[in-house]
């Protein structure tokens, strides 16, 4: 690098709704789906972005080690979305996520010809956090018939995909890995109000295929690296770091662990955003009234989950 030059090193990620910053609102989902409504993204954006928490994410972050360490050679946005209303969706896999990475690989080349978009590609950073959507959907569907051979047979499934996708990153230039593991899935609090759990219990059959698939992908990643010339990579241990964060509280200066910050239920576990006693006020609560705009095509929701449109 050149001293006083300012240098942008990319960081593309891929993910599921842990890593998404908002094409959950464009996609053709249930409500349940969406996080494009308060209180989401209250605390740093002060209005819902379509991420499923109050402020930012661990991608948003991914670029301030870079600007505290680089400080002049680094220029990182915040996240946005990849896909706009008129490209809605039924899914973004991981597969259709590859294919818009490939479209941006051809812009860059477009724009800046080979040797400089050859140099972005090479330098820039493939984030990456999978799974966990999957293996909740896969327990769903399998809980009444649930074994060992087919949670191992799936968990196959999903690692055989990022482990093509990687390999297709690698043909186009990219070098540079960060994968992140499957959290503690078994301990949300949706699923403890869910089974009626005690504090210190989880699902174990998720726990179970989280553990399974980040045993499997520390194995993944070790080939990856023998088969790859040139690939470097990190693995962000996310199970372990949430847990020992839920298990050493003040640690971390928090108070509470198994309680979600909104919501209903003993749990606060379901309808973060959408409650308020129907018995009461219907079909709107003060808070959702209060906050409702009077603009054509606004969506809005009713406390049992009906989706509504001001026209």
């Amino acid at each position: 690098m050149i001293p006083g030059r300012l240098v942008t090193i990319a960081i593309f990620v891929l993910g599921d709704s842990v890593y998404d910053p908002g094409n959950n609102d464009y996609l053709d989902i249930g409500i349940d789906g969406k996080a494009n409504f308060p209180p989401y993204g209250e605390t740093f954006f002060c209005f819902p972005t379509g991420r499923f928490c109050d402020g930012r994410q661990i991608p948003d972050f991914a670029g301030y080690p870079l600007k505290m360490y680089l400080a002049m050679y680094a220029n990182l946005p915040i996240w946005e979305v990849i896909i706009s209303p008129m490209e809605l969706a039924l899914q973004l896999n991981i597969r259709i996520q590859l294919g818009y990475l490939k479209e941006v690989a051809n812009l860059l080349k477009e724009e800046l010809g080979d040797t400089e978009a050859k140099n972005i590609l090479e330098n820039a950073i493939y984030l990456s956090s999978f799974g966990g959507v999957d293996y909740m959907a896969f327990i769903n569907n399998t809980y009444i018939d649930f074994t060992q051979s087919k949670m191992e047979e799936y968990v196959k499934m999903v690692l055989g995909n990022l482990t093509e996708v990687t390999k297709e990153i690698d043909e186009m230039g990219g070098r540079k890995f960060a994968f992140q593991n499957v959290g503690p899935l078994g301990c949300q609090p949706e699923l403890k109000q869910q089974y009626n759990l005690s504090d210190k219990a989880c699902v174990e059959e998720l726990q179970t295929i989280a553990s399974q698939h980040n045993n499997a992908l520390s194995n993944v990643t070790r080939e990856l690296e023998s088969q790859l010339s040139g690939f470097n990579y990190l693995s962000f241990d996310f199970f372990n770091a949430l847990n020992d964060m839920t298990s050493h509280l003040e640690k971390y200066g928090f108070k509470v662990s198994d309680i979600a910050s909104c919501g209903t239920g003993s749990r606060r576990g379901s309808d973060c955003g959408r409650s308020g006693e129907s018995n009461v006020t219907w079909p709107l609560n003060m808070k959702q009234l209060y906050e409702l705009e009077s603009s054509a095509d606004h969506e809005y929701v009713s406390d049992d989950g009906a989706l509504f449109k001001d026209e």
